[in-house]
């Protein structure tokens, strides 16, 4: 379902991360929330590609969808 995110238990702990590097999905996604455009990313990370964030974000969709979370009133 995707190609371009890996867990591996002996890797950065079965963290979900880009195509085997030692780069969290949730440092690309850590990076948009805070304001950064794809192109900033792939200009201050030239071993990523653009489609590792589009799978990224593809990926938080997926978990949004599968998981419920109370809110705070």
């Amino acid at each position: 379902m995707f190609a371009r995110i890996t867990i591996n238990a002996k890797q950065m702990g079965g963290v979900p991360c880009i195509r085997g590097l030692r780069f969290p999905v949730s440092r690309v996604l850590g990076l948009l929330a805070s304001g950064e455009t794809k192109e900033s990313i792939l200009n201050a990370y030239p071993y990523l590609e653009a489609g590792d964030i589009d799978e990224a974000l593809r990926y938080a969709v997926v978990l949004a969808e599968d998981e419920t979370v109370e809110l705070a009133r």
